[in-house]
């Protein structure tokens, strides 16, 4: 219903008043102290009091309320705050109160009682329009409404879209629906875990969970008992406004990158070893190193403490016993030190001085921090093999193995050296600061060691855990929520819900995207793309000359509109990238430093996970499946991450499924949304993408372009020599252009050989050091009796 000149006059009225008892409220707080009666002390108080509730109410510039529902006695405007008259009559209500949940919850099957809501349209208090539900005509109609209006998406969900992104996320109470505010309200003591596919706004729905947490759990959850955290920095700095925007300022965030008592410093480190290190053995491994740091110095049967009339003689048969006594003390290491000190003071007297005290404590227990344990413990073969014990190969305790650096200042530690750290830490001190509800975003990737550390984090088991599984990748990329679960749940129940709805990557884009989840995660259910966008991805084919040129032109071509732009770029082509806009003066931010700016951002697949832009440019899609063995599921990521515009620059294919994907692709990937187009097509086209022929990479190109792009400009093909562009690389480095190739049959043995080998090669890796390795690879190859002559015919030489 469009709102007439009247009913928007009638709402600013209201609006105005709500705006001027506020400022009221504003005043009063604000000269509070000078009323105060009792002295300095009371004064302070007072004034401090104040200054808590002066956090919590909005800016003059907010707008008083998000909307209104009638019911049939009453009418409620809901806002971000609640808001009083000088005579305590409410204007507006919380929308975490439990009065405002009829205006969330009311639907076509369920008004809960509601005859109207309306939902406000807002220039700072000014009210522009509203969009206004009448439920008993919304029921009649209930045929001819839309899968987005049965769903809840309404304009104010589509404002908020069309408003440019900011390097920030907002707080987006006005977009909350009803699936959503369910969660949103859900029990405080249990574990929730909430798998969301793109777009299906379950970030906004953990952080204003957190916030509702806090208002209708006060005075047993506090703001500092709750604990945020996030894949990475930049992922961080994206969320850290939206509960300081809800009046909750005193939560802490932090990203799993520094969750300990040392961040990451970005030291590379393979694949292979970044998996051993997160595996929940370490664990062990860790204990044992500790515990083997106590020790009586060996080769002799006793020692002297101190000199002089001070000295005394301590035997290993005095302390051993001692020793296995105090490792069990519960307060950790560092207790049991003090308590050997204390005993070895006794034993000899009380005579000894502190200095001498501590350098006979020290000839046995070490004081140690986690970083010198770990640094002493990854520079010492002796020292890994000893604690690795059956749990270990010859070949872990190699992986693990590394030069230390001089001073334990100067070591440089990987993001899977944090978990390690804070283990050990946790080991040496016997304490962690513990948290009443933690949120962990992002959560399918997290490690076993990075999970246990966030697990003794918790007071009682109480989290939000959200993510979404087609996304898992990295060294612990996943098929289900199960391991996470029982990593992560203690005494509480534990709930896992699902956020079916994606409203925030646009329909023509989620169709692109959606061809990979046969592939990336076939057991995941697509979510219901219900909003369309302004324009279809735009595919843009290159060379490798020019092909950076390009990913500038479009990001630039954007920005110049206003619009926050994600260039999302494989690694292998990154530092060309940066090179280029650097020589061509582009002001650009890059992501891997956690910064973001308005304009244009450099993020590589993994770094873009949670993050949303206006627009984003995919560079080479090819590339980013080759460089991980999670490649489609970091493309899926890649082409997800817009709400309105996407562009993909490409020299290989701009979708690379092999010929095996498109064969099981129709039968397994979800439908095309009605209206959507030719689904045959698409289907014709993926399947010709091991051998694309110019006809294929055309209708391809010229079904996901603009409405206003010159057909010409986006026809696959080489910009030199007119020739249809292919790369020589497939998935993951499969050769899209062997023998064999094309045939269906044979593209899949192939990648079912790849996954083959990839076991085995784990295998070997695991069990034999790397100076062996082309021995045993000799050795596979006659037990399967492959002749150098057959070798030579498949790869050449």
């Amino acid at each position: 219903m469009t709102a007439t000149a009247d009913e928007i006059k009638l709402e600013q009225d209201y609006f105005d008043r709500a705006w001027e008892a506020r400022e009221d409220t504003r005043r009063t707080l604000s000269s509070a102290h000078e009323a105060a009666a009792g002295g300095r002390a009371a004064a302070s108080a007072v004034n401090k009091g104040a200054k808590e509730r002066l956090a919590k109410l909005a800016d003059p510039d907010e707008p008083v309320a998000i909307g209104r529902f009638d019911q049939e006695d009453e009418t409620w405007y809901v806002g971000r705050h609640a808001i009083s008259d000088d005579e305590s009559n409410l204007l507006v209500i919380n929308w975490q109160a439990p009065a405002a949940a009829p205006y969330f919850q009311a639907s076509v099957d369920d008004p809960c009682g509601v005859l109207r809501r309306r939902k406000f349209e807002t220039d700072r208090n000014r009210v522009v329009s509203f969009e206004e539900a009448i439920f008993a005509e919304l029921a009649a109609a209930v045929g001819g409404l839309t899968e987005a209006q049965r769903e809840g998406i309404d304009d104010s969900v589509l404002r908020d879209l069309q408003q440019d992104r900011t390097g920030e996320m907002r707080d987006i109470v006005q977009t909350i629906h009803e699936a959503q505010y369910e969660l949103i309200r859900s029990e405080l003591g249990q574990l929730l875990v909430i798998q969301g596919g793109p777009g299906t706004g379950k970030t906004a729905v953990a952080l204003h969970r957190v916030s509702w947490l806090l208002f209708n759990h006060l005075g047993t959850l506090s703001p500092e008992d709750v604990l945020v955290v996030g894949p990475n920095p930049t992922f961080t700095r994206y969320i850290r406004n939206v509960l300081p925007g809800l009046g909750d300022a005193d939560v802490q965030h932090q990203d799993v990158r520094s969750l300990g008592p040392q961040s990451s410093t970005g030291r590379a480190e393979d694949v292979d070893v970044a998996r051993l290190k997160g595996a929940a053995r370490m664990a062990g491994l860790l204990a044992v190193a500790l515990r083997q740091r106590v020790r009586f110095p060996a080769g002799s049967e006793s020692f002297d403490v101190g000199s002089g009339r001070q000295r005394a003689t301590i035997t290993r048969s005095q302390v051993e016993p001692q020793l296995r006594r105090f490792l069990q003390s519960p307060g950790g290491y560092n207790s049991g030190r003090t308590a050997f000190r204390g005993w070895l003071n006794a034993q000899t007297g009380d005579q000894l001085s502190p200095s001498q005290l501590d350098a006979a404590a020290e000839r046995i227990w070490p004081s140690l921090t986690a970083q010198q344990f770990l640094r002493d413990l990854f520079g010492s073969r002796e020292r890994l093999v000893g604690a690795a014990g059956d749990e270990f190969t010859a070949g872990d305790v190699n992986r693990l193995l590394r030069s230390a650096a001089q001073r334990a200042a100067d070591e440089q530690w990987s993001d899977a050296d944090v978990a390690l750290l804070d283990e050990a830490d946790h080991l040496i001190s016997g304490t962690s600061r513990r948290f009443r509800h933690i949120v962990v975003d992002e959560a399918q990737d997290l490690s076993p060691m990075q999970l246990r550390s966030l697990r003794r984090r918790s007071v009682s088991g109480s989290m939000t855990v959200v993510g979404d599984i087609a996304q898992s990748t990295g060294p612990w990329a996943r098929d289900s929520w199960d391991e996470v679960i029982g990593a992560l749940r203690q005494d509480l129940p534990v709930a896992k819900r699902d956020l079916h709805l994606g409203y925030r990557v646009p329909q023509q884009v989620f169709e692109l995207a959606a061809r990979l989840l046969p592939l990336a995660a076939p057991g995941v259910v697509a979510p219901r793309v219900v909003r369309r966008g302004p324009a279809d991805p735009r595919l843009v084919a290159a060379d490798e000359d020019n092909r950076h040129e390009l990913v500038i032109k479009e990001a630039q071509e954007f920005a110049s509109r206003g619009l926050f732009v994600g260039i999302v770029c494989p690694l292998s082509l990154r530092d060309d990238l940066v090179t280029e806009l650097t020589d061509r003066d582009v002001v650009w931010s890059d992501a891997a430093k956690g910064n973001l700016s308005k304009s244009i951002n450099v993020v590589s697949p993994e770094e873009a996970k949670g993050l949303e832009f206006d627009a984003v440019i995919v560079v080479e899609p090819e590339e980013i499946v080759a460089e991980s063995p999670s490649g489609f599921r970091l493309l899926y990521v890649a082409l997800t991450r817009t709400t309105r515009y996407l562009s993909v620059v490409h020299v290989g294919a701009a979708l690379p499924l092999t010929a095996a994907a498109a064969a099981v692709a129709p039968s397994l990937a979800p439908p095309l949304t009605e209206g959507s187009g030719d689904q045959d097509g698409l289907f014709e086209v993926v399947a010709e993408a091991v051998e694309p022929s110019e006809g294929a990479e055309t209708l391809l190109a010229t079904r996901f372009k603009t409405p206003t792009e010159d057909t010409a400009t986006t026809e696959s093909t080489n910009a030199s020599s007119g020739t249809a562009s292919a790369s020589p690389r497939g998935t993951n480095g499969l050769s899209l252009r062997e023998p064999g190739a094309g045939d269906p049959g044979d593209a899949l043995a192939r990648v079912v050989s790849e996954s083959v080998a990839a076991s085995l090669a784990q295998s070997v890796r695991q069990s034999v050091a790397p100076p062996l390795w082309p021995y045993v690879i000799d050795r596979l190859r006659r037990e399967l009796g492959v002749s150098d002559a057959e070798v030579f015919d498949l790869f050449g030489d």
